[in-house]
């Protein structure tokens, strides 16, 4: 029987982390559909394997906000999904992004940028969180990710249906969102590192 005081349980195999691990799990899958539709120049015709490519990345970013749901509706908040979960979102824009860089569809400084950001951010959040500190996800963080996953969704899409105007359009407006996304990636990781600064710049 799982006892949900203080929002937590006695087991890490909730749904939510259920999801999480499914997560975890098709992003090699996605990645290896996803390499063997540009190998095989199935990119840009509309191909099978290209659309499954494409769908499969949809619904791995669109169950991205259902394991925290779960876990909070449900009263199931672990340690083992906290751990988790922001594993499962790296690795989703890290492969996403370096597929992006090899199909030549974005700058590898853009890469760079989101990147570092992951990286200086768990930095932090492990520094804050040996002193103590708890510092509450800010809306810069959630639109940064809702718009990378969307740069990201439609760059894959353009490369899914056949060449044309509408595949050209997609494309431009995916530029767009990247470049947002960047931006959005630099404000919110030099927020977060205003806000732990104080943690950071502490001494015993």
């Amino acid at each position: 029987m799982q006892s949900r005081r203080q929002g937590r349980t006695d087991t890490i195999w909730t749904p939510a982390n259920v999801v999480t691990l499914v997560r975890i799990v098709l992003m090699p899958v996605w990645l290896l559909i996803a390499e063997a539709a540009r190998i095989d120049g199935a990119l840009g015709d509309g191909s099978a394997v290209a659309w499954t490519s494409f769908l499969l990345f949809a619904a791995i970013a669109l169950t991205d906000k259902l394991d925290g749901y779960l876990a909070r509706s449900r009263g199931e908040v672990t340690n083992f999904g906290k751990f988790l979960d922001p594993i499962a979102d790296k690795l989703c824009v890290t492969c996403a992004m370096l597929y992006l860089l090899e199909l030549e569809l974005v700058p590898s400084w853009a890469v760079l940028v989101i990147l570092a950001r992951e990286f200086i951010v768990s930095g932090l959040r492990m520094v804050v969180a040996s002193e103590g500190t708890v510092i509450a996800a800010s809306n810069l963080g959630k639109w940064k990710t809702a718009v990378t996953m969307l740069a990201i969704g439609g760059f894959l899409l353009s490369v899914t249906i056949p060449a044309g105007k509408l595949a050209t359009m997609l494309e431009l407006l995916s530029h767009a969102l990247m470049t947002a996304a960047v931006v959005l990636t630099a404000w919110s990781g030099i927020d977060y590192l205003v806000k732990s600064w104080p943690a950071v710049a502490h001494s015993k």
